[in-house]
């Protein structure tokens, strides 16, 4: 994701970036915060500032970040 809008705006891969870090962390104190789709394995965390979901599982007291995806994308995608 940050190559990606480096590209376009260093200042705003720097922000995105950091927003990710920041919401991902929180995740260690409150891992339920994403929510539950039904036919998506795990939790989606929605980061409406910048249109982006992060995809994760609980496995125990381990999270696993599985994908940061824009809102636009299409998940899962058409068969």
């Amino acid at each position: 994701m940050f190559d990606f809008l480096y590209q376009f705006n260093p200042v705003v891969a720097e922000r995105t970036d950091g927003l990710i870090e920041e919401r991902a962390e929180l995740l260690v104190l409150q891992p339920l915060l994403g929510v539950e789709r039904q036919g998506i394995p795990g939790r989606l965390l929605i980061l409406t500032e910048v249109s982006l979901l992060i995809s994760y599982q609980l496995a125990g007291l381990d999270i696993r970040i599985l994908r940061v995806l824009h809102q636009k994308q299409q998940f899962p995608p058409a068969d």
